[in-house]
């Protein structure tokens, strides 16, 4: 049993142990009730009355110096856990991690907003779920007038008054003239929805940006000179524009306007069909039939409106040619747009 005891002896003080697991099958295998320490135990019954007392002297430091190992086995892999705490550089940045990219929507709608606040406009928002007043019929649409139909209008209720997704953003300026005096000069962004079919050049939702303008003594003249700003400053300095003429509800009189392909420069490409220019917004004076019902003198002021698609203009400036792409959420096609950040 001497022997047996002193090298156990030998093989606690060389234990080694890298993890809690290893320091807790130590335990097991030398301290457990079932360990070789307490077959030792056991087996002290045997011994001879005269060598109990050396032998029970060494039973007891072996077990002390076993407990006294694992206690020092532990507080090593503690001191190692800590001091690899203390390794970490706070002042590092985190794990990188790949930056995503503004939307070609976001960045062109931005693009607007300058434009248009750097001549006094400011943004003014409404509600997408709408009602008829301030979508068609504060707008001068007859009642017959074919945007009314379920083949153009998503409307959620027509039992106590139609209730619908707004088709235009043209709502947004209805509210803004029926609580604020003139002057008024605001932009009105935002989501519209058709009920179209879904393809690469028509979706069911789309993206608007409208202008509206009142004051006293408004002209044409102020609406051609603000779009022909507003064309030069997106498009180029070369940019050309051209207005004709046209058919609104809300506008009289209106007009569409088209820019110089900025493409070939409007010497006639495939992009615009070889005629050198591409239709970009509409636009017209507001028809009094309008201010009167918004409860403005139409006597007293004048003003002129516009809306533009912004998927229509990030096509014509990123040359985007399917407008699903816009919604997919692919980030391969936003990551295209990096540069434009």
């Amino acid at each position: 049993m001497i022997n047996k005891i002193n090298g156990l002896l030998q093989e606690i003080q060389a234990l080694k142990a890298n993890s809690a697991e290893e320091v807790e099958k130590i335990r097991i295998k030398y301290l457990s009730k079932k360990g070789e320490i307490s077959q030792l135990m056991n087996d002290f019954r045997n011994v001879p009355a005269e060598q109990k007392r050396e032998l029970g002297q060494m039973l007891n430091q072996l077990k002390s110096a076993a407990t006294e190992r694992l206690a020092q086995l532990k507080e090593s892999l503690a001191s190692q856990a800590e001091s690899s705490k203390s390794e970490i550089d706070l002042t590092r940045t985190a794990t990188p991690m790949p930056f995503g990219t503004r939307h070609p929507l976001s960045i062109v709608k931005n693009e607007i907003f300058e434009i248009f606040g750097a001549m006094g406009f400011t943004i003014a928002e409404g509600p997408e779920i709408e009602d008829d007043w301030h979508v068609f019929s504060s707008l001068n649409f007859p009642p017959d007038h074919p945007a009314r139909d379920m083949q153009d209008t998503f409307f959620i209720s027509r039992s106590a008054g139609d209730i619908l997704l707004r088709t235009h953003t043209s709502s947004v300026q209805t509210r803004t003239m029926e609580r604020q005096r003139p002057p008024i000069r605001i932009i009105c962004p935002g989501r519209v929805y058709r009920n179209e079919a879904i393809s690469a050049r028509a979706h069911c939702f789309f993206h608007q940006v409208e202008g509206l303008y009142i004051d006293r003594n408004v002209s044409f003249a102020d609406l051609k000179q603000c779009l022909l700003y507003f064309a030069r400053e997106m498009f180029g300095p070369d940019t050309k524009i051209r207005l004709r003429p046209s058919y609104f509800p809300f506008t009289e009189p209106s007009a569409e306007m088209d820019i110089s392909c900025h493409i070939c420069g409007g010497k006639g490409c495939a992009f615009c069909k070889g005629t050198g220019w591409v239709e970009i917004l509409g636009c017209g004076m507001v028809d009094p039939n309008v201010l009167e019902a918004c409860g403005i003198d139409s006597k007293e002021f004048s003003g002129y409106a516009f809306g533009m698609g912004i998927e229509r203009i990030t096509n014509l400036k990123y040359r985007v040619k399917d407008l699903r792409l816009f919604s997919e959420n692919d980030v391969r096609f936003l990551h295209e747009f990096d540069a434009a950040r």
